[in-house]
């Protein structure tokens, strides 16, 4: 099968430089999936014999999410890619996009979609990689959730919400602020001055 990768690098390949008359879509896609290398993503494989079935790790370096691991399941079936992978959350997230359950609400993973947003069969791994690195960021929905206690929650008080979502990731706000990566983050004093007035949520 063709990817996209392997596309435009064929592509490159038989030109010195982006002919102008490139189209934009081709351009946006790769400019894309080099924003991808930062190194929030890295996939592996606990069965070398079955490269279908994969593990991906998420680590958000901006937004509610911040400094978090997330793991994702990943199954490739047979008739892919004519149907979509099959994607489960391993890590329990307060999230308005991921139940408690692992279960996903992410469209391109849609088999049947009518407003084109769904799965189709021009795309890749790579777009499913980038989907759930997005719904940490871009496409982090709290206006149609699949866990609606996490939108309404979010909606009520946005304060309490980020509580939640710290309390699921690192279990305490101490072990939060701790993180090397938090650590150096400026939003720390005025999150640490928020939270005083829910400290009833934390065992510091």
């Amino acid at each position: 099968m063709l990817t996209l990768a392997s596309k435009l690098k064929k592509e490159d390949g038989g030109k010195t430089g982006r002919a102008s008359g490139a189209s934009d879509s081709t351009h946006r896609v790769s400019i894309r999936d080099r924003l991808l290398t930062k190194g929030t993503c890295k996939a592996s494989f606990p069965d070398e014999d079955k490269l279908h079935h994969f593990q991906l790790a998420v680590s958000p370096d901006e937004g509610y999410y911040q400094s978090g691991r997330f793991q994702f399941e990943i199954d490739v079936p047979e008739a892919y890619n004519m149907v979509p992978p099959k994607v489960r959350c391993l890590t329990r997230i307060w999230h308005p996009n991921i139940t408690e359950n692992g279960e996903i609400c992410l469209s391109l993973l849609r088999e049947h979609s009518i407003d084109g947003t769904g799965w189709a069969p021009t795309r890749t791994l790579k777009d499913v990689v980038w989907g759930l690195n997005s719904l940490f960021t871009d496409l982090l929905n709290f206006d149609d959730p699949l866990n609606i206690d996490a939108a309404e929650h979010h909606l009520r008080d946005k304060v309490r919400h980020v509580v939640q979502v710290i309390w699921y990731k690192f279990g305490t706000l101490v072990n939060y602020l701790q993180h090397p990566r938090c650590a150096r983050s400026p939003h720390n004093t005025s999150l640490w001055l928020s939270l005083t007035y829910v400290n009833t949520y934390f065992v510091l």
